[in-house]
């Protein structure tokens, strides 16, 4: 877009292919740093329960309401993840329309003689992605809080276990699937497996519109999703043990 010579775009292909390579790197290091603060949050709030209550819980494995609690952790990250995917899609979208209609209105853009409204796709840019990240972080809320109402507080620890296990395994994947589709879309555009146009190009193009969700929205967000939930469970551990129905 700059108008610079090609070998330029060739060398910054190369830095973000490499970057791809780097951040998933120490993406994984982020997320191996956000498992072990929820495992704290987990043992700090099995000790706070206990403290609070003269009963004795069980919180093995064997209780059924640690079980059920274990899977919905592990359903409430996938059901996240879909969320946040559908997120981009719906303000990439947004985007695609607002363009168009930039090109069907402006005169001149594809010849360069006019200047796009820049600053309209930026604006829409910045609101989808706070109006899209509502519900994801509401779910993030109230699902523990719910849980716990529900299964008591055995429930909710089943729950941070299976956010937590699932929650790792899943950023990991994301993150590194995300950069591997990425520099996959990169190597058959340096004229591998076909080069630009081919069927292999195509569906490269394909698995990097995915991989970009998921190695920069999706996975990442992951990370939040698990301090949230944790966090949440401490914070209203009172609340469940005075109303839980089990």
């Amino acid at each position: 877009m700059s108008g610079l010579p090609e070998e330029v775009r060739d060398r910054t292909d190369a830095l973000d292919s490499l970057g791809n390579t780097t951040a998933a790197t120490g993406k994984g290091f982020a997320i191996g740093s956000a498992s072990l603060t929820a495992l704290a949050l987990l043992v700090s709030y099995v000790n706070i329960v206990q403290e609070r209550t003269v009963e004795t819980l069980n919180f093995t494995l064997t209780s059924p309401t640690v079980l059920v609690g274990l899977f919905i952790g592990a359903l409430l990250v996938f059901v996240f993840s879909a969320m946040t995917m559908s997120a981009v899609q719906t303000a990439a979208q947004s985007i695609v329309v607002e363009v168009r209609r930039q090109f069907r209105e402006i005169a001149g853009i594809m010849e360069g003689k006019a200047d796009p409204e820049y600053a309209k796709c930026v604006s829409l840019c910045t609101k989808g992605a706070l109006h899209e990240m509502v519900a994801p972080a509401v779910m993030a809320i109230i699902v523990p809080i719910v849980t716990g109402l529900i299964l008591g507080p055995t429930g909710v620890v089943g729950l941070l276990g299976g956010v937590s296990i699932t929650g790792f395994a899943m950023a990991v994947f994301m993150s590194n699937a995300g950069g591997a589709w990425d520099n996959a879309k990169k190597y058959i555009e340096r004229g591998n497996h076909g080069g630009k146009g081919s069927e292999q190009h195509k569906a490269a193009v394909v698995g990097d519109t995915v991989g970009d969700p998921f190695k920069d929205t999706s996975g990442p967000s992951l990370n939040i999703l698990i301090k949230l939930c944790s966090t949440v469970s401490i914070v209203f551990s009172g609340l469940i043990l005075a109303f839980s129905l089990l």
